[in-house]
């Protein structure tokens, strides 16, 4: 590499744009030559340096940015910061502010001359990121977000753009000597005024507030932000032409508008034209992909041929695109590649370029900061006058505010362009690049401590399904991973026997990992919208997504008695069971329905879907704030076990919470005309009957505050009795139905157990109803099982219905009962309490008294002639 002066035959105007892509300071006299000849290297084996050559260097870079990035993602993940921190961060670490001192790393890995190809790529990235985003924004969610999302973005960029360019223009000669006083007040306005979306969305869904009505605000507000923050972007650009007359500025804004209007009326019903042409269920051709991507870079050309960025042109023509399949098959395509690669870069590139050492002037800095956060406070305080407008609470006001001064993306290629165009001058690039990563990495913690979703939960007792009658309504969350869970979930509710004098009210959510995309949060803010906003815009919807509601929703109109509100919620899946759990708890849910962790295969096999829904089920059962039910789907699904007008269906009843809780789903079930149950009790061979008269189980005669609830005295009774007194009211109440038929095994030990269960027969029934944890912990009856256990999810009569043992065509039905926190507990030495009600039901499930076996069984022989419920045969009563 050669220097030579910049008068050697080069025009003027090439020279100064070829100093500003190297970053060398104007006062500079020399300019970087590039050999056409030095691209790849012959190898080291010929005495060549590999880092003397474009690509090679160029490849070695992005490898090093790349693994940097994923490295404080890591260290930052704990601190629940967004990964844009961790990428400007990387930028930071790797340029001249740290690594960029020691003299080899800067001269060999990071040389000058190597930051063009670099740039380059990354603006590359950049155009294709501002696709993606322009993609995943849906113009219909700013139409509908509502007049409080719409002051809350207005309040939002007016108030800080106008503070941040009143606070400027005071202190207008200390802090903008070296640039263009009018263009520096615009572009410093754009970023203290910008909220990054992505960045937001990300934040939200990590904290658990993307479903919450401060979520949804805030998202929507956000939207509305980046579109005003695009539109004064491109009017900072037209009028940073200094050098121009303000006619050319008024040429650069009319032809600015023409290509938007381009793009809305001509694009976008081409699209819309490509769309109607693909057949149904077939994707869009590799060709015309293709074209579309390079459309893309057409957009940014003509962008940037007219004066504007080109990243402008590339989000307005992503914009237009319709979303939907043409929209997810364009993101599958690319998504990946541009965010794990590509994007990386430019932040590197913001941080390389952001030089601490630069920052001299103590004045200056502190004026910045001050505008900054004067800036800021203003955007706090509109969003505080806004909120209280809305009667929102004042922490709430907060969090919105804070939540709104989320910087990242927009603000990095604001300050980016503005560097580029003289705008800002190096000291204020590097300035304004710390002070927004510190203001980011603020709005976790102050959001999360000041912000207290309040929680309606007075009188939410009907956690369980043995608290409730039989006949009341039913409030049941039910989740689904796939479309392949909706028809088996629906089964089992069809077989709930839902009508209008015992509705059942259905949450159906759509459980969607949090992979760092935009696209799956916009999704969840969409699923959030009531079912009427969302008519006519489902396509806003990723089609998985679409299909799951739609199911569910057409299942509510054929079908009385039935409600069903569909949900989305994205986490990842190591906390999706904290989603799922306030959720039921806000929703004041009974039961909560999720699939198995694997599905049936082609042979009758059972192969794992996804490995984390394991973690995540194993989770829910323990944090749980009501009965947990795991479904595992061989062959209720089926459309022949659907439209069948006879079911049959078989409870496994070994005592205890879990198969009390399993006896009183049954109890719902057995309401409905077609379903015949069969009930199969397992008994010690030393059990007797004993005589219950006096102490039935009967309704309380003092009212409780929910007049549907049943009250269980527990006090002073053991499991045993428990489970005599619930099996004599169900029989009691249910006296005379013959679609229910009862028979004991008596069994002493696993083996025995296995045996009875093999006797019946398999192909009569198609689901079999057990509870997770069956009769006294360590019984003979389960204890050889729970050795054995593949899937302690499941418990030991679970798990061995679904081996491959057993009958490979019935469904099962694992059920946990939760605890009502405060219960009496049975008479039994039991642990110490402890403040999670769960935790502690599962310590006592392992801890049950041996004394029920030694003498709880002892009872009256004075019921044994009441052949219906003493003896092997099948009876019906």
């Amino acid at each position: 590499m050669d220097a030579m002066p910049i008068n050697e035959g080069l025009p003027s105007n090439v020279t100064a744009q070829m100093r500003n892509a190297t970053g060398q300071p104007k006062a500079s006299s020399t300019v970087v030559c590039y050999s056409p000849m030095m691209i790849t290297t012959n190898g080291i084996w010929q005495g060549f340096n590999p880092l003397e050559f474009s690509l090679p260097l160029f490849i070695l870079q992005t490898a090093i940015i790349v693994v940097t990035t994923r490295v404080l993602v890591l260290v930052l993940r704990p601190f629940r910061q967004p990964r844009v921190i961790a990428e400007i961060l990387a930028g930071v670490l790797l340029g001249p502010s740290l690594m960029g001192q020691i003299e080899t790393w800067a001269t060999m890995v990071f040389p000058q001359r190597s930051l063009l190809t670099l740039e380059t790529v990354a603006h590359l990235g950049l155009l294709y990121f501002l696709f993606l985003v322009g993609l995943e924004m849906d113009i219909d969610v700013i139409r509908r977000s509502g007049k409080k999302a719409l002051f809350v973005a207005i309040a939002g960029m007016a108030l800080p753009f106008c503070m941040g360019i009143a606070t400027s223009f005071i202190f207008r000669h200390q802090v903008s000597r070296n640039v263009h006083q009018t263009s520096f007040l615009l572009f410093l306005g754009v970023a203290l005024s910008v909220t990054a979306f992505p960045v937001l969305a990300r934040i939200l869904a990590e904290i658990k507030l993307l479903g919450t009505d401060l979520g949804r605000i805030a998202m929507s507000a956000a939207i509305v932000n980046d579109m005003c923050a695009w539109i004064l972007l491109a009017l900072a650009i037209a009028i940073s032409e200094v050098d121009s007359a303000a006619l050319s500025s008024l040429w650069v804004l009319l032809s600015g508008s023409l290509f938007v209007l381009f793009c809305f009326y001509v694009v976008r019903p081409g699209m819309w034209w490509l769309v109607r042409r693909t057949p149904e269920g077939e994707g869009v051709s590799d060709m015309e992909v293709s074209l579309i991507l390079t459309g893309v870079m057409l957009a940014g050309v003509c962008t940037d041929a007219i004066g504007i960025h080109s990243v402008f042109g590339a989000f307005v023509y992503g914009l237009v695109i319709p979303t939907g399949p043409l929209g997810v098959t364009l993101i599958e395509k690319i998504e990946d590649f541009v965010t794990g690669l590509l994007l990386p870069l430019f932040f590197a590139i913001s941080g390389l370029r952001t030089n601490i050492q630069k920052i001299s002037d103590p004045v200056t800095v502190g004026l910045l900061v001050l505008v900054f956060v004067m800036a800021s406070f203003a955007k706090i305080m509109g969003t505080i006058i806004i909120a209280a407008l809305y009667t929102m609470p004042f922490r709430e006001g907060i969090a919105l505010g804070f939540l709104m001064n989320t910087r990242g993306l927009v603000e990095m290629i604001v300050l980016n362009i503005g560097r580029d165009k003289e705008v800002l001058d190096d000291e204020s690039f590097a300035v304004m690049v710390l002070v927004s990563v510190a203001m980011t990495t603020l709005v976790t913690p102050v959001v999360l401590g000041v912000y207290r979703p309040s929680r309606r939960l007075v009188g939410y007792k009907r956690r369980n399904l043995q608290r409730i009658r039989h006949d009341s309504e039913l409030r049941m969350l039910a989740c689904v991973h796939t479309t392949r869970n909706v028809p088996s979930v629906l089964s089992l509710l069809e077989l709930s026997n839902p009508n209008k004098r015992s509705p059942i009210f259905i949450y159906a959510l759509h459980l969607v990992e949090l992979t760092g995309r935009a696209s799956n949060m916009l999704a969840a803010a969409a699923a959030s919208a009531s079912k009427p906003s969302r008519s006519g815009t489902g396509s806003s919807l990723p089609p998985i997504t679409e299909h799951i509601f739609n199911a569910f929703e057409n299942y509510e109109r054929h079908t009385g008695g039935v409600s069903i509100q569909t949900l989305a919620a994205v986490s990842p899946y190591q906390t999706m069971h904290e989603d799922v759990s306030v959720l039921a708890e806000d929703k004041h849910v009974s039961l909560i329905v999720v699939p198995f962790h694997k599905q049936q295969t082609v042979d009758g096999g059972m192969e794992a879907i996804n490995p984390h829904v394991r973690g995540f089920n194993e989770s829910l059962l323990t944090s749980s704030p009501c009965s947990v039910a795991i479904l595992v789907d061989r062959g209720l699904s089926a459309a022949a076990a659907r439209m069948a007008t006879e079911h049959h269906v078989a409870l496994f009843f070994f005592g205890g919470p879990d198969d009390r809780e399993a006896l009183a789903y049954a109890w719902r079930m057995v309401e409905h005309p077609g379903v015949t149950l069969t009930i199969v009790r397992f008994l010690p061979p030393d059990y007797r009957a004993r005589s219950v008269s006096g102490s039935s189980y009967r309704p309380s005669a003092v009212a409780d505050a929910d007049s549907r609830a049943i009250t269980i005295s527990t006090e002073g009774k053991s499991e045993l009795e428990m489970d005599e007194d619930y099996l004599n009211e169900f029989r009691t109440r249910n006296h005379g139905n013959e679609a229910i038929s009862y028979s004991a095994k008596m069994v002493a030990n696993s083996e025995e157990t296995v045996a009875a269960i093999r006797s019946m027969d398999n192909n009569l029934h198609e689901l079999y109803i057990v509870g997770r944890r069956p009769g006294e912990a360590g019984s003979p009856m389960t204890a050889a099982l729970e050795d054995w256990m593949e899937n302690p999810e499941l418990g030991p009569i679970g798990d061995m219905l679904v081996s491959s043992d057993f009958s490979m065509t019935v469904s099962v039905l694992v059920v946990q009962q939760y605890v009502v926190a405060g219960a009496p507990a049975p008479v039994a030495p039991a642990p110490a309490a402890s403040s999670d009600p769960v935790r502690q039901y599962l310590s006592n499930a392992n801890q049950r008294p041996a004394a029920a076996a030694s003498g709880a069984y002892r009872t009256s022989a004075a019921s044994a002639a009441n052949s219906r419920w003493s003896g092997s045969g099948a009876v019906g009563f």
